[in-house]
């Protein structure tokens, strides 16, 4: 369209800026159709994999791209009807140094999180001891039932304590005489809390800004304490989990969310003794809730502080995301076909003990852990060094550390082994072993700490995230999709007092592949 004056106006710009790519992307009769394609109203969504092959087209625009196009045989793509949903979703990992549970072993520590969430990874290292019986034997499933008891009776129970938002639970800014190891745990900034907005939404968001303002009045120790989300109960149930000699994963969802679970598959990695036996390697759990594909991934990696066993831990990185594969028998007739591999989904977490230490060389490393000065301690950390250099996690993300190094304490001692010359162990130099990096669009990290927890030689690390998830408009579910269902069991004499049950392949899901626990006689907490 042209003004009386002969020249273009503004609102035609668009329309001849898309009509002249499509030229450029044209050959003669035949368009590449596949340079882009629209998932929803904005953009298509892309897996982790795609990297910079895609297009983005506005709303406004995708109307003249059928008008823009002159050659034949183009069809214009229908954008599917979407609509996002934000959830939180809580990450932990623990090495528990082959210690089984002890029955009052309290980890709401651990699982306190600065405000509700709707999933909750947990990952752990070392479930059972590293020894020749345990790594060339039958897999030993007593710890980990007593894992998943405890864990079922943390997010289940009741306690009008918990949440509880206090300095510990959510970051809150303390100086080396608040923290005996002089944690510097940040409080969000104003604008920190505004981006936070959306995706807490306005209940949750007011608690925490009305929290981020308190913080300073709270005295050390003393716990700010939050109302419940409403007076409606929440209960989780067990949606998968998986043991390899030592490493274990579980992940537990809300009751209400277990249904829209889909396509869940297991596949597993060795990289210990020999190469591939499972004293180290990885567990890989894959999965679809609504439209979204998930891959949480926990890994023990070589261990080791020698010069050059960056290099090995670099190389399980390799070998884990090359062998990992996930096998689908059949889906149904308009069912996109599930991920393969890792980098394939659409949202992936990766945990666990990663054994990265800090580098050959660190000759005032005590000095800088008498000084708290953790800042300067990370600029010797292993895996920045590897992934900066581009040579392992390359395109991975993980949120600043402000909390001191996990690994190695003396047993039931806030006192790491090389600060003392009476111990017998090894004097292995303090690191940040236990890790949690992301990959994939519409993650947002809220939290990332570390617990207080002496029961092993680590302490465990958790995080919050954001999480924005595709649901499809108009969801039905097929005749494929797997039965999932709740029914419940009241029993006074077993913890398992209500059962999850899915129709799973079997031989992925150990443990409880026939029960799936979930309490519906506690509120979330």
């Amino acid at each position: 369209m042209r003004t009386e004056r002969g020249k273009i106006s503004k609102s035609s710009w668009p329309k001849i800026i898309v009509r002249k790519w499509l030229n450029l992307q044209s050959r003669g009769d035949e368009f590449y159709s596949d340079s882009f394609s629209l998932k929803d109203k904005t953009e298509r969504r892309k897996s982790c994999s795609d990297k910079d092959c895609y297009v983005v087209v506005p709303e406004k625009f995708s109307g003249w791209l059928t008008e823009a196009n002159d050659g034949p045989g183009f069809e214009p793509v229908a954008p599917a009807l979407t609509e996002a949903k934000n959830l939180r979703m809580f990450v932990g990992t623990w090495n528990v140094g082959g210690k089984s549970p002890h029955e009052g072993l309290n980890l709401k520590d651990w699982l306190r999180s600065p405000a509700p969430a709707d999933i909750y990874v947990l990952g752990f290292q070392e479930i059972v001891p590293l020894n020749a019986g345990n790594v060339l034997g039958a897999e030993d499933y007593g710890p980990a039932t007593k894992w998943l008891s405890l864990i079922r009776q943390a997010l289940n129970t009741k306690d009008p304590e918990f949440p509880q938002y206090n300095n510990n639970a959510t970051g809150a800014e303390l100086s080396p005489q608040d923290d005996e190891h002089g944690s510097l745990k940040p409080r969000p900034s104003f604008s920190d809390l505004l981006s936070l907005e959306d995706e807490l939404g306005i209940e949750d968001f007011q608690k925490m800004v009305d929290l981020n303002a308190n913080l300073e009045e709270c005295s050390p120790g003393s716990p700010f304490k939050s109302e419940q989300d409403g007076s409606t109960q929440q209960h989780f149930c067990l949606a998968a989990s998986k043991q390899m000699v030592g490493i274990f994963l579980c992940v537990w969802v809300r009751a209400d969310l277990y249904k829209h679970i889909s396509n869940l598959k297991v596949s597993c990695v060795g990289r210990g003794i020999m190469g591939y036996l499972g004293n180290k390697g990885s567990i890989s759990i894959s999965m679809t809730l609504y439209q979204t594909t998930f891959c949480f991934v926990c890994t023990h990696l070589t261990s080791g502080e020698k010069d050059g066993d960056e290099a090995r831990r670099n190389s399980d990185v390799v070998e884990i995301l090359k062998k990992t594969r996930f096998s689908h028998s059949s889906r149904g007739p308009e069912q996109p076909m599930p991920p393969d591999t890792i980098l394939e989904h659409d949202k992936i977490i990766w945990l666990g003990d990663l054994n990265y230490r800090l580098a050959v060389g660190c000759g005032n490393m005590h000095d800088l852990l008498r000084k708290h000065d953790w800042e300067a301690l990370l600029e010797k950390d292993q895996l920045r060094i590897e992934q900066r250099a581009g040579r392992v996690f390359k395109g991975w993300e993980e949120g600043r550390i402000y909390f001191p190094p996990t690994y190695k304490y003396l047993t039931n001692s806030n006192s790491y082994v090389v600060q003392t010359s009476k111990s017998k162990e090894k004097r292995r130099t303090p690191a940040w072993c236990d890790r949690i990096l992301w990959k994939g669009e519409g993650l947002k990290q809220i939290w990332y700490l570390r617990g207080e927890s002496k029961f092993s030689d680590h302490r465990p690390v958790y995080s919050l995230f954001s999480v924005q998830i595709d649901i499809a408009n108009k969801y039905k579910p097929t005749s494929t999709t797997s039965t999932k269902f709740c029914t419940n069991r009241l029993s006074t004499n077993t913890a398992l007092s209500t059962t999850c049950a899915a129709k799973v392949q079997a031989e992925e899901l150990l443990l409880v592949s026939r029960a799936r626990s979930c309490i519906h006689t506690a509120s979330r907490f």
